[in-house]
C-alpha cells in the first residue's frame, strides 16, 4: 500500500494501488459522489454522442461491434469498458487503440486533486478518467459498458444519446435483486426520455418494457422494431426505416452474436441523422470487431476455446456453442469461480459435454476454491461406468491448463471458463496479449 498519495509523476501501477486501498468498499452503489466530482471536472460535457450499453451478458460485444463499425465508418471513436483481461489499459481506448499509462495518470491526478475529501471507488475513477479523455480528445462517439446493473452504476451520470439493455439475467443478486424482473428495472434505468432505448433481449422482463414507458423513452425491442434473418452464408438486418442485406457474419465467433450485432444496428440506425454510416463500414467493422475471452479460439491443436462465462445464462450460451463445434473425442474444462456466482446452476449448463474437469482455486477474497468447485461437480455429475467425467483439483488456472494440455491429445478440445481472472490468467502463462 503507497503511504502517500500519488502524483502525475507516479507510475499507473501506483496510482491503482492507490485506488485499490482508498475506498473503504470495492463496490458501493449510488451516484451523489461521483456525479458531484465529475460536475467539478465538467466531465461529462462535450464528448460526441454517446452510448451506453448495459445488460448481463452480450455487453462486451455490442460495444466491440459499436467501436469497429464506427472506426470503419472514419470517426473518432472512446470505448470504456470493464473489466480489464490483463492490463488496466484495455478498459479506455480512444480511436481503437489503448490509452497510455501517462493519458490515464494525467486524468487520475486531475480527479484526485478535484474529489476534495469526497471518496470514490475504483471503478468510479476510472469512469471519470474515460470521460475526461473523451472530452480531452474530442471524440465524436463515447462508448460506454455499465460495469453492474445501471441505476446506481457510474456510468449512468452521462446522459445518453442512446441506451441499449442487452439481456436480463439473474446476477450481481445481492445488488440487483433476485429476479429477472427486479434485475430488468435496475438495468432499464440507463434509458432516457425522448432517446432511443434499444432492447435486444427476446423477452424482456416487464420492469424494463414498464420504466421505459413511464419516462417516454424512444423503446426499440428485439423482434418489433429490429431483427435479423440468416443462412449459412450471411445474415440482413431490419430496422424501422432501414435494411442492411448481405453480411458477413461477425468476426466475433458464437450463436447470440447476430443478436448482439442487431442491436448495435438498431443503435446506428436510431442516430443516423447524427452519424451517418456507409453500408460498406457495417460490414468492415463486423468482421474486425475483436474481444478477447468471448468465444476466442487460440489456433492450434488441440482446440483452446477461452470464454469468459460467469453466470448461467453465459455458460448455457458457451455449452451451445460447444455444441456448434465439429466433433471432439473428449473435452477437457479448465474452470475457476469467484463465490459470488451460481456454481451449481453454471455446472448444470455443461452436463455431461465435458470429460475431464480441472478445477482451480482462484486469487482474491472472492475466490471460490478449486476443492469446492470439484465437490460441486462429483456431486450433480456422479462418474459413469467409464469414470467419466473425472475431476481433479488445482491451486491455479495455470497449473490446471497445463495439467490439461498434457493430457489432451491433439483432436481433443480445451475450454478455460468460469471467471474473468481465470481466462486472464491463462492468457497470460501463455504469454499472449489480451488484445
Amino acid at each position: 500500500m503507497m503511504s502517500a498519495v500519488p502524483t502525475s509523476k507516479h507510475s499507473l501501477a501506483d496510482w491503482l494501488v492507490y485506488l485499490e486501498s482508498l475506498h473503504p468498499k470495492a463496490i458501493e452503489l449510488g451516484l451523489d459522489r461521483v456525479r458531484t466530482v465529475a460536475e467539478r471536472l465538467q466531465a461529462c460535457e462535450g464528448g460526441g454522442v454517446k452510448i451506453i450499453v448495459g445488460g448481463t451478458n452480450g455487453k462486451g460485444s455490442t460495444c466491440a461491434m459499436l467501436e469497429a463499425i464506427y472506426l470503419a465508418a472514419g470517426y473518432k471513436t472512446g470505448l470504456y469498458t470493464s473489466p480489464h483481461l490483463i492490463d488496466f489499459n484495455e478498459r479506455i481506448r480512444l480511436r481503437g487503440e489503448l490509452a497510455t499509462d501517462e493519458q490515464i495518470v494525467r486524468q487520475l491526478a486531475q480527479i484526485e486533486t478535484a474529489r476534495g475529501d469526497i471518496t470514490l471507488t475504483y471503478f468510479e475513477y476510472t469512469t471519470l478518467a474515460a470521460l475526461l479523455l473523451f472530452k480531452e480528445h474530442q471524440i465524436d462517439v463515447a462508448i460506454l459498458e455499465v460495469g453492474l446493473g445501471g441505476r446506481l452504476d457510474a456510468v449512468n451520470i452521462v446522459d445518453a444519446d442512446c441506451s441499449i439493455v442487452t439481456s436480463v439475467d439473474v446476477d450481481h443478486v445481492e445488488w440487483l435483486g433476485d429476479t429477472r424482473e427486479k434485475i430488468g428495472w435496475e438495468k432499464a434505468h440507463i434509458f432516457r426520455k425522448g432517446k432511443p432505448a434499444i432492447c435486444s433481449d427476446p423477452q424482456p422482463p416487464q420492469s424494463v418494457l414498464d420504466y421505459a414507458r413511464e419516462i417516454e423513452a424512444d423503446l426499440w425491442l428485439f423482434g418489433h422494431d429490429f431483427n435479423y434473418s440468416a443462412d449459412k452464408q450471411q445474415w440482413a438486418f431490419a430496422g424501422r426505416n432501414q435494411r442492411r442485406n448481405a453480411l458477413a457474419y461477425p468476426a466475433l465467433r458464437g450463436a447470440n452474436q447476430l443478436l448482439n450485432a442487431s442491436a448495435a444496428l438498431a443503435a446506428i440506425e436510431s442516430l443516423r441523422d447524427r452519424l451517418a454510416v456507409p453500408q460498406q463500414s457495417v460490414r468492415q467493422g463486423l468482421i474486425q470487431a475483436v474481444l478477447p475471452g468471448r468465444f476466442q479460439i487460440i489456433p492450434g491443436q488441440p482446440t483452446v476455446v477461452l470464454d469468459v462465462a460467469h453466470n448461467p445464462h453465459a455458460a448455457a450460451v458457451l455449452a451451445h456453442n460447444l455444441d456448434s463445434m465439429a466433433y471432439f473425442p473428449y473435452t477437457h474444462a479448465v474452470v475457476g469461480m469467484v463465490n459470488d456466482k451460481d456454481c451449481d446452476e453454471v455446472i448444470k449448463k455443461f452436463g455431461r459435454k465435458v470429460d475431464h474437469w480441472y478445477c482451480a482455486s482462484l486469487d482474491g477474497e472472492r475466490s471460490r476454491s478449486g476443492q469446492d468447485i470439484a465437490e460441486r461437480v462429483r456431486k450433480q455429475l456422479p462418474a459413469d461406468a467409464e469414470g467419466l467425467p473425472t475431476v481433479t483439483v488445482f491451486d491455479s488456472p495455470a497449473a490446471a491448463y497445463d495439467s490439461a494440455r498434457s493430457k489432451a491429445a491433439d483432436n481433443d478440445r480445451i475450454v478455460v471458463f468460469g471467471s474473468f481472472l481465470t481466462v486472464a490468467a491463462v492468457l497470460q502463462h501463455l504469454g499472449r496479449p489480451a488484445v
